[in-house]
């Protein structure tokens, strides 16, 4: 895909993903907006949003319940993974409520990650092995938090929590959409009403900090919030909204800004500079999972930002992969604003803490861009092989970065 302005939707000569899939199948769709279905194919939201359309698609579902009853692998060892995880067991009790504070005194924010975690790990498991008693137990989960909770608060990670456990409890809640004994209706309401606002507050004001203060991480989850209650609530305008700042956001999460540096054949492949590259690598991976959430969703809409700009964000995690393979790579001095002075800081050599730590977020990657497009991604690849098959929250230590993505991805992208 050629590259394209980071404030245009599409340019001429060629059709978008969503595009093609009118094409394919929503001739009439397209008809019906008239003249308008061109200008808008690649940048507005879909006319009709898919469901189950978040990190998993219908024939992901159907792909994992076919394999794993066939007890094929990769996704039977990834199944063996979800079903060993306590955090799957239908008989999890949730501790739902009102008020969840992340940063400062009286912090209770591990029994809100706890939770999402089983509650999305036991949707995974009806939606595979058809078991109605973990459908029951993600449902009473999900109902209990959206019937409860109130308020997010904290610090300035209160936004770090609603960015993060906002969109990973949509994402369980799209997998439970259509089961009876789940409210859909209230899991919305609550989300637009609680995670909504504080995740249109820092994408719009970032905390009245300076504009470069808050690493791209903290962008990251809020945009793939918005867009997962955008998502779950068929709400056009919100979906806009994170594809909008994935392409021309001010803060470090959009695209130019979370990959400031290319570089052009290193080795023989393309590399790209993440802006978290310079501080430490927990947060650089975390970051190829913040970003790698909000591609899978979109291009389950039929967005393909996981493209965008000359696949930009594959050079990023060529970059990241190679890294944390104990290789080499290139830096150029990364130098941003702090505070609310935007006080200026400078790294001049990659973080090497946590190098090598193991995060389930390469699966994703490499059957997106290894598989499904058939590109030669050796070190996302490389990365993804050492680490399979994927965990989830529970499987990487107790603290809020092992439940930083969802995971399982063996089981749910192996093609």
């Amino acid at each position: 895909m050629s590259r394209t302005s980071p404030h245009t939707h599409h340019e001429g000569g060629g059709l978008s993903r969503r595009g093609l899939l009118k094409t394919a199948g929503g001739l009439t769709a397209a008809l019906a907006v008239g003249t308008t279905a061109t200008a808008t194919t690649a940048g507005a939201a879909p006319a009709t949003f898919t469901h189950p359309g978040m990190l998993h698609n219908a024939g992901d579902i159907n792909r994992a319940k076919v394999r794993v009853a066939a007890g094929d692998d990769p996704w039977l060892s990834g199944w063996n993974r979800l079903t060993a995880n306590s955090h799957s067991r239908s008989t999890w009790t949730n501790r739902a409520t009102a008020t969840i504070i992340r940063g400062g005194t009286g912090e209770n924010y591990p029994q809100l990650y706890n939770d999402i975690a089983a509650a999305y790990q036991n949707a995974l498991r009806w939606k595979v092995a058809g078991t109605e008693a973990n459908a029951q137990c993600a449902a009473n989960i999900l109902n209990a938090w959206s019937r409860t909770l109130t308020t997010v608060t904290g610090n300035a990670d209160r936004f770090l929590a609603a960015g993060l456990y906002g969109w990973q409890f949509a994402n369980a809640c799209e997998l439970m959409r259509d089961h009876p004994a789940f409210d859909l209706a209230a899991a919305q309401d609550m989300l637009v009403r609680v995670f909504y606002p504080l995740n249109n507050q820092f994408l719009t004001g970032h905390n009245d900090a300076c504009i470069t203060n808050y690493w791209a991480n903290w962008d990251l989850c809020n945009m793939a919030s918005v867009m997962a209650i955008g998502i779950l609530t068929d709400n056009a305008a919100k979906y806009d909204q994170a594809v909008t700042y994935f392409k021309s956001g001010a803060g470090n999460g959009s695209i130019q800004h979370a990959v400031p540096f290319l570089y052009g054949n290193v080795e023989g492949y393309d590399l790209g500079q993440w802006q978290e590259s310079g501080r430490d690598q927990g947060h650089t991976v975390m970051g190829m999972g913040q970003m790698g959430a909000l591609c899978e969703m979109a291009w389950n809409q039929g967005d393909d930002l996981y493209s965008y700009d000359g696949r930009r964000f594959m050079k990023a995690a060529q970059y990241v992969a190679k890294y944390n393979l104990n290789m080499d790579v290139p830096f150029t001095t990364y130098t941003w604003g702090t505070g609310q002075s935007c006080a200026q800081q400078s790294q001049t050599v990659p973080g090497s803490a946590s190098r090598g730590q193991v995060r389930p977020v390469w699966a994703m990657l490499h059957y997106h861009y290894g598989r499904r497009l058939l590109l030669d991604d050796k070190y996302i690849a490389q990365m993804c092989f050492s680490v399979a098959p994927e965990g989830g929250g529970g499987d990487y230590g107790t603290t809020s970065g092992g439940f930083d993505q969802l995971g399982f991805g063996t089981l749910m992208y192996a093609k």
